[in-house]
């Protein structure tokens, strides 16, 4: 058993059930649905699907982060244990989460100076987020110190691709991403915008596609492009999605048909409330292991 617990934010977008298998500790951002504030816990205080159908009958959603008291709540527990810490943030290119986190550290680290507690930048969010701590869960049972982990999370971290495209073009527009003209015009002709993080972990606009069926073959082109090993990828491959699962089951057949030494099947995730609450309802992300994310890519 490790002497050190590794933890993120609920934002990495995995399962309840896929955190506990893989002793992946989360502490859960703040959403707002028409006023009213909620835990974002993966789905348990409001229901996804009935999350993102208020979006879509036109409910307001706010969100917030984790504050530096909450940080201290979520750590002490575990400093109490004799348990050293690694949290890895929600990426700072979309949240100011980290500085709350290292307010959290350093006020700890004074109380506890035997304990140790390390903050990592995912550069990441959703499942991608989620695949990088899964990695992490990986070399932590592999016998992996804490300061080594925290080092190769801080190097491989770029390493995780995030895609992401658009069927609903009705949030980016409220978001501020895409004109109203552009909207309209994208809606009348099927145009669904690609998406990726790049190396400062900000969500930037790629290209415009036109159909669904086109932007599912989009989105896997691209990972032919960047993943390791190009079609011969051989490592995990998350999905997530906000209330479009068939979408997200033709980009993880394709993946399937397209990657036969992938390592399992592609796992598919809910997008959860923050995240979905700037993407909104109709999204689908692709998440890989490839190249080192560059301006360009």
């Amino acid at each position: 058993m490790s002497d050190y617990v590794i933890s993120c934010c609920s934002t990495a977008d995995l399962s309840a059930e896929h955190f506990f298998n893989r002793d992946i500790k989360y502490v859960c951002f703040h959403f707002e649905l028409d006023g009213k504030e909620y835990l974002d816990d993966l789905g348990q205080s409001v229901p996804l699907l009935d999350f993102y159908q208020e979006m879509q009958e036109g409910a307001m959603t706010k969100t917030s982060q984790v504050n530096a008291e909450e940080f201290i709540e979520f750590f002490e527990p575990f400093l109490k244990e004799g348990k050293d810490i690694l949290h890895v943030c929600l990426s700072s290119g979309l949240s100011g989460v980290m500085n709350s986190a290292v307010i959290a550290k350093d006020e700890l680290e004074e109380r506890y100076p035997d304990r140790k507690i390390y903050i990592v930048d995912s550069l990441g969010a959703s499942s991608g987020y989620g695949l990088l701590m899964d990695k992490l869960a990986d070399l932590r049972d592999a016998g992996m110190n804490m300061e080594d982990l925290c080092d190769w999370a801080n190097v491989h971290s770029l390493e995780v691709h995030h895609w992401f495209f658009s069927t609903d073009l009705e949030f980016y527009i409220r978001g501020g991403r895409i004109s109203k003209t552009s909207g309209a015009i994208g809606g009348v002709f099927g145009i669904c915008p690609l998406l990726n993080m790049n190396r400062e972990g900000a969500l930037v606009y790629r290209k415009k596609v036109r159909t669904k069926k086109k932007v599912i073959k989009e989105i896997v082109e691209q990972m032919k492009e960047h993943a390791v090993d190009g079609e011969n990828y051989s490592g995990k491959c998350y999905v997530s999605q906000a209330a479009c699962y068939d979408d997200a089951e033709k980009v993880a057949k394709l993946v399937e048909e397209t990657f036969p030494k992938l390592d399992g099947k592609v796992e598919i995730y809910d997008i959860g409330t923050t995240i979905g609450s700037h993407t909104g309802p109709g999204t689908v992300a692709l998440f890989f292991w490839g190249d080192k994310r560059t301006e360009g890519n």
